[in-house]
């Protein structure tokens, strides 16, 4: 088995996908993005806003490798105003500068190079979770797969916000997460951990949203936060500062607090772009699935056997 193997039950079938999008999907464009004289989208407008002065980050977006501009807007290639898929990109070079935010990565959560501050524990079992070719990640056994992952994935996602909640729906693994933004209180009654946590999101000023989100599962099903198996547990607390700069870039800023498996809190940066005269797809991905048969079952479907009566 190679290193990829968990990587390819991931995104082999969003290239799969990739040549028949435009017969899937017709083209429409997207109202409300601000074009230039040309028609093309300007991704350097200013963000848009709600009623109220606070930016507003609806919007499909899509992962930004590389550090390029957030030009082009089109991604996959669907609709008019599509610019087509870029060639492969590298990925993102380590910052230059030592005291800068890592760029988090699919594959390392701080990007390649950064030393996590893991437990000990929690370091050993990054080393069997990557031996193992990461074959116990969720994204390999269609589960939900952690929202670093769910970040970082190249398949989009799409913000749609509202006054008091905001709903981000992954087209990887078909995700939906809530972000309670009526200014309720963490849960305080020790209620049953969710896999995309309980968030609740607030402004600083106009321009930032600070989401807070605890009470993950953390178990091995769940505590993913990359490819390489850089573990989270329950006592994970996330905290996210998404900024809209422009109307086409996107920026949070996420900070890992985890005792249990960190020796201290971290932060990392994810950049993603807008898409335009685009649509989400549909990806079930369980549906004609063949590639665990292929390879042995995660250690948590290991029950132990019953006692000899």
């Amino acid at each position: 088995m190679t290193r990829w193997l968990s990587a390819v039950c991931v995104v082999a079938g969003c290239v799969a996908l990739a040549p028949s999008l435009d017969a899937q999907w017709p083209s429409y464009p997207t109202p409300g993005i601000p074009r230039t004289v040309d028609g093309k989208p300007n991704l350097d407008a200013p963000a848009p806003r709600t009623s109220d002065g606070k930016v507003d980050f609806s919007g499909i977006w899509e992962i930004r490798f590389g550090g390029g501009g957030a030009g082009g807007g089109g991604g996959r290639g669907r609709g008019a105003g599509a610019a087509g898929a870029p060639a492969t990109p590298a990925p993102p070079a380590p910052p230059a500068d030592p005291n800068a935010i890592p760029v988090s990565q699919f594959f390392e959560v701080a990007g390649r190079g950064y030393q996590l501050p893991l437990q000990p524990w929690a370091a050993e079992l990054k080393k069997k979770r990557m031996a193992d070719n990461s074959k116990d990640n969720p994204d390999v056994w269609c589960l939900p797969i952690g929202l670093m992952q769910y970040h970082n994935h190249p398949q989009p996602r799409q913000i749609v916000q509202t006054k008091n909640l905001m709903l981000i729906t992954y087209e990887s693994n078909y995700g939906l997460r809530y972000i309670y933004l009526d200014g309720r209180p963490a849960p305080d009654n020790d209620p049953t951990p969710w896999w995309f946590g309980y968030s609740r999101g607030w402004y600083e000023g106009n321009d930032t949203l600070v989401v807070e989100t605890t009470n993950f599962r953390g178990d091995e099903r769940a505590g993913w936060l990359d490819v390489n198996g850089s573990p989270y547990t329950d006592a994970l607390k996330m905290t996210e500062r998404f900024r809209r700069p422009n109307f086409g870039t996107l920026e949070i800023d996420i900070t890992i607090d985890d005792p249990k498996a960190y020796t201290k809190p971290f932060t990392v940066r994810v950049n993603q772009r807008i898409m335009v005269d685009s649509e989400m797809i549909e990806f079930i991905c369980n549906e004609n699935e063949r590639s665990t048969h292929h390879i042995d079952a995660p250690e948590w479907t290991n029950k132990p056997a019953a006692p000899a009566k």
